[in-house]
């Protein structure tokens, strides 16, 4: 079969790195996956085995999803957008996809939602229409206004055939997050969590025995660097190493180093091999994205969580407090940050209890391909 995946990331590459690790479950179990991006690019994430397709890229204005720009920070004009759409719809004509997955969309993304109700509409029309799901994270970020999930609901009864909610139910269901009707439920499927293989320890032995500290692929993290590299002078028996995520990850290096002078901390970009990294850590200073808690589950490293919380977002923070009562585990609010926080935290992640990691379901990636062909089998 053909898979055809959309996602567009808008601030960090969490969205993007999910839709990949399904794109390549798709192509594992023998069938062409397509995934059509239209955020900026992510080199360190892997992209082997899917077929990428870029679109003009577009990122948030920080926290501001209404406010999309281009690449070299101008606001997107109707021509830039209608372009998007053009591709797409081209990209979906080209491909005639058996599976037609939608990243958040409609549960978020509502800035590209001219985009995406030309891509839905378009599929109604190929000569073979094909099976129209919704994929989502555990955690949602929770509709503002009640027309927000009633407009959602009705696009979801007019246009898709299923939900694929990428959680363990046991740990967490669409409900903490978003109100779910009786129309949304009879569509859910849950498919447990969406995570590459656990990973090994690092060959090199790279990052073992060291603090790391993580903002994941976007550019959102300065603060906690800031902190971090702080903290790593009050603490510099500690091997503490700082993963600099984002497009501006050299400037945000050099910033720090000429801010910070000699520090316990090594600076670097965020790398490819970050999990296997996690493994023989001492401990984890993160925020709390999805893909971050399940690196965090996955390898049971002792994890200092500071939620991303700017602009009234809420979904780091609800998931953070999923994880808290969990051994090894504890988190700051961005508020409460400070180096000695950050040290005291440090002190007792290190000395819980180990943290089992056998405890949740994470074959969300295998499961969301079992789902997804035997709907569109029985479509067949």
């Amino acid at each position: 079969m053909k898979i055809l995946i959309a996602v567009t990331h808008l601030l960090g590459t969490g969205h993007l790195s999910r839709a990949l690790t399904l794109g390549r479950a798709f192509a594992a179990a023998g069938h062409r996956a397509y995934i059509v991006s239209g955020g900026g690019s992510a080199p360190h994430l892997d992209h082997s085995g899917v077929d990428l397709i870029q679109l003009p890229p577009l990122r948030s204005d920080g926290v501001a999803f209404n406010r999309l720009l281009t690449p070299t920070g101008e606001q997107a004009d109707d021509t830039y957008l209608n372009n998007r759409v053009e591709q797409l719809c081209d990209t979906l004509r080209d491909i005639e996809p058996d599976i037609l997955i939608t990243e958040l969309f409609p549960f978020g993304r509502r800035s590209l939602k001219h985009e995406f109700l030309a891509l839905l509409d378009r599929a109604t029309k190929l000569p073979k229409p094909p099976v129209v799901l919704a994929s989502i994270r555990d955690i949602l970020a929770p509709p503002s206004k009640p027309k927000k999930a009633q407009d959602a609901t009705t696009i979801l009864t007019s246009h898709y055939d299923g939900v694929l909610v990428h959680s363990d139910p046991q740990a967490t269901r669409l409900e903490a997050s978003w109100p779910v009707t009786a129309e949304v439920s009879k569509k859910l499927h849950y498919t447990g969590y969406v995570a590459p293989a656990a990973p090994t320890p690092h060959p090199e032995g790279v990052g073992k025995g060291e603090i790391l500290v993580s903002a994941g692929g976007g550019s959102v993290g300065s603060a906690l660097y800031q902190v971090a590299a702080k903290a790593a002078k009050l603490r510099p028996a500690l091997r503490w190493r700082i993963l600099v995520g984002g497009s501006s990850a050299a400037e945000e290096i050099m910033r720090l180093k000429e801010q910070h002078g000699e520090t316990a901390a090594i600076l670097e970009s965020a790398r490819p091999d970050f999990r296997q990294m996690l493994h023989g850590a001492a401990a984890s200073v993160s925020m709390c994205g999805y893909n971050t808690a399940l690196d965090l589950l996955q390898t049971g490293v002792p994890a200092v969580i500071v939620p991303f919380d700017a602009g009234n977002e809420v979904e780091q923070s609800l998931r953070a407090a999923s994880l808290t009562p969990l051994h090894g585990i504890t988190s700051l609010a961005a508020a409460d940050l400070t180096p000695e926080a950050l040290c005291a935290a440090l002190d007792n992640v290190i000395a819980a209890a180990a943290r089992p990691t056998d405890g949740f379901r994470f074959d969300g990636a295998a499961r969301t391909v079992e789902i997804a062909c035997n709907l569109a089998k029985e479509r067949a």
